[in-house]
């Protein structure tokens, strides 16, 4: 039988999703890596003040990581984050566990997704500077469907090739694509307009409704990939609606 093969990896870019407490004083921690995919690192001594780590290892900060593993997950070795640290908006953080969680659902353990990597990236940093939220994610779950191979067919209609045209109404088929139809816009029911679905394949929205109209149908894609598996941020968001009115927007 082969001993198992010690691996070093040195100062990775990466992004913690998630990390949950093990045993007394060390953390199972969830990254994000840009060359090694989903990644689980388990953390020594986090809450010893000396070592720092619990001000570095938090969420939404861009990172270099180094660990050692012999299989399934790593022993954290270092972490510093990268560049200054700048948090994202309190408004924004919803938002950005929403995206961490996608991910966590969606992405394999040891899958690289460096394409998905650097969206992730620029998307957490327009979060943190930007004002137009539910575009910003719209632009996330769009993209994000494409490299997982679910990217949507928008400026065409499914069974007859003609262009979508934007004063028409359509119906979009999981794994086909739009479909002309006669009735009225209704997200809620599934039925876009032609508008909505050319400004998502163009990633601008002229109109709040048209963001609006791409939340659902993104919705209703993701919740086919996802399978059944639900996600928690979407459970809190609606709770936070229940007790009064927001913009948040996923």
């Amino acid at each position: 039988m082969n001993p198992v093969t010690m691996h070093r990896i040195k100062l990775q870019p990466a992004y913690v999703l998630h990390q949950r407490p093990y045993r007394d004083t060390s953390r199972i921690v969830e990254l994000f890596t840009r060359e090694h995919g989903r990644f689980t690192v388990f953390v020594r001594g986090v809450r010893n003040r000396k070592t720092g780590l619990a001000a570095v290892l938090q969420s939404f900060q861009p990172l270099l990581i180094s660990w050692t593993s012999k299989g399934e997950a790593g022993q954290l070795e270092a972490a510093e984050i990268m560049g200054e640290p700048r948090s994202l908006p309190p408004k924004s953080l919803l938002s950005g566990f929403y995206l961490n969680e996608l991910l966590l659902k969606l992405l394999h353990i040891h899958d690289p997704q460096i394409d998905v990597f650097d969206l992730y990236n620029m998307t957490i940093e327009r979060l943190k500077s930007e004002h137009q939220e539910s575009q910003i994610l719209r632009i996330f779950e769009k993209r994000l469907l494409r490299a997982l191979g679910f990217g949507l067919s928008l400026i065409r209609e499914a069974e007859s090739g003609f262009p979508i045209m934007a004063d028409r109404s359509y119906r979009y088929v999981l794994e086909q694509g739009p479909l002309p139809i006669l009735a009225d816009v209704d997200p809620v029911k599934g039925v876009y307009s032609g508008a909505t679905l050319l400004a998502l394949e163009m990633e601008e929205f002229s109109t709040s409704q048209q963001c609006n109209e791409a939340r659902y149908l993104l919705r209703s894609v993701l919740d086919h990939v996802l399978d059944g598996r639900h996600l928690q941020s979407r459970e809190i968001l609606t709770s936070l609606r229940q007790m009064r009115s927001t913009k948040l927007g996923f």
